[in-house]
């Protein structure tokens, strides 16, 4: 097994440097600290939790991965498990992927494991068996919002389930030519949620005996931008084939969507309705129908099962506990029936 000493002398520096530097301390120039992060690297070292507890205790530090820092849920997740977390003197170093790829890798296989936390909480990504691998090397509490990993804590919606709800609202109020707004199943970086929503779409579809169109199935981003984008496209479509309403898989996409009927000078839900998930705090505002789901209090259960992993008094067997939160359809003004469907 490699040691701190094989790391200090490759680089060419004292035990203490090397630890200093993959602590993050001051009194490390960056050249210094390059050399021995990659070092570190290459002889796939990992300072032990009891070295760790020897050069100075705990960190105090739980590391968040984020998807999109920027997205309105993310923040909302954060902010929720920041509260307790704080509360219970530990700090969050914030990894924000911003969907790229190579962020994804350096975050789990160099950062995390080069730096010293005291556990680690992932939002809506399904890792691959080479994220788990490197995370299981910290021997530190993890867990994860919007996916589900045995051995891991978990917090979420059913997202399924709240597609489905979303969709039964709108063919209970006469609807048959129904759209889905969805995120990439591409470049998402195994964000679930997309994945997750649109099966439910094509569920609710099927079981009400409805023909889904290729051209109703729309993948944008989990923005307004995104919404305008492909509400725009289904606008554009042979009127014997337009859609009459819209599942939006996010409430920003379906915000966007809102906006593109309105400036094409159509009504809202006149002329299509529009649903979403999420009740973003702009929700209400936009009178927009949503499914609610709690993204504070998924962060705030989170952090809960993190604080609880980490007490020393923790027993070795726990099982790390799952939770599933509830959703909540909220009628507002977006939706209504269809007045144009042949």
């Amino acid at each position: 097994m490699t040691s701190i000493k094989d790391v200090a002398r490759s680089v060419g520096v004292s035990t203490a440097t090397v630890s200093r530097a993959l602590r993050g301390l001051p009194r490390v120039s960056d050249a210094t600290r390059d050399r021995v992060l990659q070092a570190a690297a290459d002889l796939d070292y990992v300072a032990s939790p009891s070295a760790a507890g020897l050069a100075g205790g705990r960190t105090r530090a739980v590391g968040v991965v984020v998807p999109f820092v920027s997205r309105w849920f993310f923040a909302s997740v954060v902010q929720g498990a920041e509260a307790p977390l704080r509360e219970a003197g530990y700090d969050l170093l914030l990894y924000n992927l911003g969907g790229d790829t190579d962020s994804r890798r350096r975050v789990f296989t160099t950062h995390l494991v080069r730096r010293r936390v005291d556990a680690v909480l992932v939002l809506s990504l399904t890792p691959n068996q080479h994220e788990i691998a490197a995370l299981a090397k910290l021997h530190r509490p993890v867990a994860v919002i919007g996916a589900a990993v045995p051995g891991w804590a978990s917090v979420g919606i059913d997202d399924v389930s709240a597609a489905c709800t979303a969709m039964h609202h709108l063919i209970a109020l006469g609807h048959r030519r129904i759209a889905h707004l969805g995120g990439s199943l591409v470049d998402q970086i195994d964000f679930a949620a997309p994945r997750d929503r649109l099966e439910g779409y094509r569920r609710a579809m099927s079981a009400a005996g409805l023909p889904v169109h290729r051209d109703w199935e729309i993948e944008s981003d989990f923005t307004v931008n995104g919404g305008v984008r492909g509400m725009t496209g289904l606008l554009g479509l042979d009127p014997t084939i337009a859609p009459t309403a819209v599942f939006a898989a996010s409430d920003e996409m379906a915000i966007g969507a809102v906006a593109a009927v309105r400036r094409a000078g159509l009504r809202v839900p006149e002329d299509v309705s529009v649903i979403g998930i999420d009740d973003h705090e702009m929700a209400e505002f936009f009178e927009l129908t949503t499914v609610a789901q709690p993204a504070r209090e998924q962060g705030r259960l989170a952090a809960r099962m993190l604080l609880a992993a980490m007490d020393p008094h923790c027993p070795d067997d726990l099982v790390p506990p799952t939770e599933t939160v509830a959703t909540t359809l909220i009628v507002r003004r977006t939706t209504g029936p269809p007045t144009n469907d042949a």
